[in-house]
């Protein structure tokens, strides 16, 4: 049975998330939003630029939809940049996965633009030959479309594939498209992920083909 491994990028791939909200809180008190704790976990972490902009500011036209988020993209990036490294073990575990045959994929709701960055600052391009990032989708997470249209591009039926979230909403679209799911704690601890099949802390100790044998 071919089953494919589905990677969210930011808190799985790379702990980025600290960095998001520092570049969050940073936007959005510019442009005079507070946001506290629990507005950051239920109104962005998860979700693309598009969808949590509306949900902080309201109603946006096109321009200024994809300004602010370009804006907010490129201070992340300046945050992160002399700090970014992959989530302990993801490397190793990928490399097995390529040694064991088992495909791999990113699915993600950042732009290309942090996609390639992320990418290129920990050396992991060679590890994802299928990537779908926010341009690839029209309804993001907790929607389930990017994890299926990424289990389509893999040519697996998404109940065949395992998806690795640290969000609550991307777990939930990952649910919903038919997946299972190991959730990373880097956002939420593993009380809060217990909708998951599996909880890790990191990927050192993880085996790809024990994983695949565990879940199915």
């Amino acid at each position: 049975m071919t089953v494919g491994l589905i990677f969210d990028m930011d808190g799985v791939i790379v702990d980025s998330n600290p960095f998001h909200k520092i570049a969050l809180r940073k936007f959005c008190q510019k442009y005079g939003r507070n946001l506290d704790e629990k507005q950051l976990r239920e109104k962005i972490y998860g979700r693309t630029n598009k969808d949590w902009l509306v949900n902080v500011f309201g109603p946006l036209d096109k321009e200024r939809l994809s300004a602010y988020g370009e804006e907010k993209e490129s201070l992340f990036r300046e945050l992160y940049s002399g700090d970014i490294k992959a989530v302990d073990g993801v490397e190793d575990f990928l490399s097995k996965a390529v040694m064991q045959n088992i495909p791999r994929s990113i699915a993600t709701s950042a732009p290309r633009a942090n996609v390639d960055f992320t990418l290129a600052k920990t050396h992991l391009e060679k590890y994802f030959p299928v990537i779908l990032d926010e341009s690839f989708v029209t309804r993001g997470k907790p929607d389930p479309e990017i994890y299926l249209k990424t289990a389509a591009a893999m040519k697996i039926d998404p109940k065949k594939c395992i998806v690795f979230e640290d969000s609550l909403s991307g777990v939930q679209a990952a649910r919903s498209a038919g997946c299972k799911v190991v959730g990373v704690t880097t956002t939420h601890p593993g009380d809060e992920l217990r909708e998951t099949d599996l909880v890790i802390e990191n990927f050192l100790e993880v085996d790809p083909g024990k994983l695949i044998a565990r879940l199915f």
